[in-house]
């Protein structure tokens, strides 16, 4: 039933969300955008050594989008690229593949697993995940790009 997907816990993640709002000089900023709802999450983003140092977002999304921008707000700060890369693989794999949630630190996420009955719901669940890639290899090719320039 929907209802299991808008649990008491998802509806905590959607109500107490940190680091709203946009950072003063970001590296990098990106917007994830689902058309079927609507949905609409933007990050900025800082990094350091291929390491997340801050991170802010305004979230315009359902209480699916909310929970799982939550979730990426608690525990982005310290993470590095690769990790988040493979995170956002391990979240779609979970609710398009039948695939595990996350372990350790995003361990939370698996409060988003009754999603993976909606499709239409996955969408908006990823959006923080997708707009928090775009923001790394927007970082990444600016400093490919410095690095060439560097050298020539």
């Amino acid at each position: 039933m929907l209802n299991d997907v808008y649990n008491l816990r998802i509806l905590e993640l959607a109500g107490t969300i940190p680091r709203i709002g946009r950072l003063a000089e970001p590296h990098a900023s990106a917007t994830a955008h689902s058309k079927l709802c609507g949905s609409t999450v933007t990050v900025d983003l800082r990094m350091e050594g291929g390491v997340v140092t801050d991170f802010a977002h305004e979230v315009k999304a359902c209480a699916l989008g909310q929970a799982s921008s939550s979730i990426m707000a608690r525990n982005i700060i310290g993470s590095n690229a690769e990790e988040l890369r493979h995170l956002r693989e391990t979240v779609r794999r979970m609710l398009k593949e039948q695939g595990a949630p996350p372990a350790g630190k995003w361990a939370d996420i698996e409060v988003l697993e009754p999603v993976r009955d909606y499709k239409a719901r996955h969408a908006s669940t990823l959006l923080t995940f997708d707009a928090v890639v775009d923001a790394i290899a927007q970082i990444e090719a600016r400093d490919a790009a410095a690095a060439k320039q560097e050298v020539m």
